[in-house]
């Protein structure tokens, strides 16, 4: 089960806002899992961002979730960068106000949180690394490019089998000014909106 309040929110999301034409950005994703609920093998998504430190994350936290929202198994979703950062502190922020359960691990530059989504399951690790770090799937999974700097940088992803950009806007530009919660919360919903979006097609 679901953290209630986590439930809530989903129950409120709104896909009939996402147009046509980003529907087709989306279907890709979509395919793959499908794909892989059909053959009845493990799904890996690797969600790659410059710095790894929100969008990337935000994607990686809101996949999991509607995975287990929808019952769709076996789903493992990770996140990286270009190069490694932090991870925000605003999206750990973001994340709590919208139920999750974060705690911090360990501190210092590049912070280590323990993300849980539901009682029973195992928590999301959040931390900024590399795409290609030991943490992360070598082989059989899909690279989605969630910022246009590393689509661009990440032409060829090793060892993915399949790599698709789904491109958010950067929440950064609004760091410390005072529409910073508002606008974090904003990509954070739009990303939540549109993953429900994609695993609500899923026939598992």
């Amino acid at each position: 089960m679901l953290f209630s309040k986590i439930e809530h929110l989903i129950k409120n999301l709104n896909p009939e806002t996402i147009s046509e034409e980003r529907k087709t950005v989306l279907q890709p994703l979509a395919d793959f899992i499908q794909t892989k609920v059909s053959n009845n093998q493990e799904i890996r998504i690797n969600f790659i961002c410059t710095h790894n430190s929100r969008r990337s994350h935000l994607s990686q936290v809101w996949a999991q979730t509607m995975a287990n929202y929808f019952k769709i198994k076996n789903v493992f979703c990770y996140s990286g960068g270009t190069e490694s950062t932090a991870l925000f502190p605003m999206v750990a922020e973001t994340l709590q106000n919208s139920g999750f359960e974060v705690k911090t691990l360990s501190e210092g530059n590049n912070p280590i949180y323990s993300i849980k989504y539901a009682e029973n399951q195992h928590p999301i690790i959040g931390f900024s690394k590399k795409f290609d770090d030991d943490f992360n799937p070598k082989a059989k999974f899909a690279a989605i490019l969630t910022c246009d700097s590393a689509n661009e940088a990440c032409p060829f992803v090793p060892g993915a089998e399949k790599r698709t950009p789904i491109t958010f806007e950067d929440p950064k530009a609004f760091d410390n000014t005072p529409k910073q919660a508002e606008k974090y919360n904003e990509r954070s919903i739009q990303i939540a909106t549109e993953l429900f979006y994609i695993f609500s097609q899923i026939n598992s």
